[in-house]
């Protein structure tokens, strides 16, 4: 299999957290979709990273889709539950963080794609209100749990850890770790271990 990615795309890193911990063999494909020789638009019609490229030319499209494909190849490090409540804790959680992350990323192209001019005060304000919404939201789900569905690691906290370790990279003016000392801790826990590691946007 052939991935199509950004290293500072979150939901590319979440993709390669999950490839990491399930042991999936794969080949990185980098791509700037914003560059002029991006050739992302042939595999996705979105234009969007990432992108899973199958052995048999097949294309696979949008990082909840990929990582819920990927835990069914193997057993190994399962990381969504098979069904019920526990498997729809989990994707609310995959679903909060991704949310967290549309919001941020809007918020930079808005700051960074268009002239000071052109720019939204109120739109990015919105945005930052989601993002701070969010974060509420996770640090009360979390609560005194080692992860965020419980005792036990999962695609929740994959998801999580790279959507708070992207506001970390892109967004460090936001400051949440400090009225948020418990979800601080499990990003930092999460950061030591080698999928994490080894995937830190830099």
């Amino acid at each position: 299999m052939k991935l199509i990615a950004s290293l500072a795309s979150p939901f590319a890193r979440k993709v390669r957290i999950v490839m990491a911990e399930k042991k999936v063999d794969f080949h990185l494909q980098l791509d700037n979709v914003w560059g002029e020789g991006s050739t992302i638009s042939q595999f996705n019609p979105l234009g969007k990273v990432p992108c899973l490229i199958m052995e048999d030319g097949g294309a696979m499209f949008d990082s909840r889709v990929i990582v819920e494909y990927l835990d069914t190849l193997t057993p190994v490090g399962k990381l969504i539950p098979q069904g019920g409540r526990e498997r729809a804790e989990v994707k609310c959680w995959e679903a909060l963080a991704d949310g967290l992350l549309d919001a941020a990323v809007l918020m930079r192209l808005e700051n960074t794609q268009r002239s000071a001019g052109e720019r939204s005060p109120a739109w990015v304000e919105r945005q930052a209100g989601k993002v701070r919404s969010a974060i509420r939201a996770m640090s009360t789900g979390l609560g005194e749990h080692p992860y965020c569905t419980g005792n036990y690691f999962t695609l929740a906290d994959v998801a999580v850890g790279c959507a708070l370790h992207w506001l970390d990279f892109r967004f460090p003016e936001i400051g949440w770790r400090g009225d948020h000392t418990r979800l601080a801790r499990l990003a930092d826990k999460l950061a030591e271990r080698p999928s994490f590691r080894d995937t830190m946007p830099q």
